[in-house]
């Protein structure tokens, strides 16, 4: 037990060491595109900012010792739709570029699931931060982060995905979530057909009706297009977060995916219609 909690905890140091380095990153790029108005800004996103390190903290003490048992587990079964040898012929940015294509493909749908009775009660907790910064990736439930790596990986490896490509993923659509995260007022133009952009992903956390059910993909937009789920308006000016009647506390969000009658609450509407 003293070596778990040894290895446990110097993951939990590395993972918020690293943290520094990113909050330097969008800190100054904060500063470069809104000036004066960041320290605003920057003090109503403190408390929100400190619970979604909570959930950071939480997530990596109990689920990444987990994360290399399964990875070793599910490799120890060379069983999968492609055999594995496919991609080892294939130069490695290739096979880089298709695990993260395959990746935010099986992610789109994973997304659009944990919008369903079935796994919104844990995915929930995302949703309700109401000053979202590059900060609310990690405000995910353990529950929803257990689901996430199991779909997202297991997938992987029935496509027989390398694992050095699916550690590329991993770090490829990680990153790009802090960015799409982040309070950026920027669309892509015409790559917006290709790529999610931080408004596109804003719409998706927006407290709005017609926003529900929209915009699932992390990297590439045109999983939204494909699927009649794309929904980009304009500037998302929007109030942010979930308006319901249960307690945004840490332990009530906590323990909320164990509450049976989570599980009878009418999922969010979803829109027909979608905006180009």
């Amino acid at each position: 037990m003293l070596e778990f909690l040894e290895v446990a905890a110097k993951q939990i140091l590395i993972a918020f060491s690293n943290l520094l380095l990113i909050a330097l990153f969008f800190m100054l790029l904060a500063v470069l595109v809104k000036g004066k108005k960041v320290l605003k800004q920057a003090r109503c996103a403190l408390a929100s900012g400190t619970f979604n390190l909570g959930w950071m903290g939480l997530n990596l003490l109990l689920l990444i010792p987990v994360a290399g048992g399964l990875y070793a587990f599910f490799y120890s079964y060379p069983v999968g739709i492609i055999d594995r040898s496919f991609w080892y012929v294939l130069p490695e940015p290739l096979v880089i570029l298709a695990a993260v294509f395959l990746g935010d493909f099986i992610g789109y749908w994973r997304h659009r699931f944990e919008h369903s009775k079935i796994l919104w009660p844990s995915h929930r907790v995302h949703h309700t931060d109401e000053h979202m910064t590059w900060l609310t990736l990690q405000r995910f439930h353990p529950v929803n982060f257990f689901t996430t790596m199991i779909i997202d990986t297991s997938f992987l490896i029935l496509m027989g995905i390398p694992p050095y490509a699916i550690v590329a993923n991993n770090v490829v659509r990680n990153y790009y979530g802090y960015f799409i995260h982040a309070d950026l007022p920027w669309n892509y133009g015409k790559w917006n057909k290709v790529f999610v952009s931080p408004v596109m992903h804003r719409w998706h956390h927006a407290a709005n009706r017609e926003a529900y059910h929209t915009n699932f993909a992390t990297v590439f937009s045109i999983f939204d297009r494909a699927f009649g789920t794309y929904r980009v308006p304009g500037p998302c000016d929007e109030p942010l977060g979930v308006k319901d009647s249960y307690g945004k506390s840490f332990v009530a969000e906590l323990l909320h995916p164990f509450n049976p009658k989570a599980y009878s609450v009418k999922k969010r509407p979803k829109v027909t219609q979608t905006s180009k």
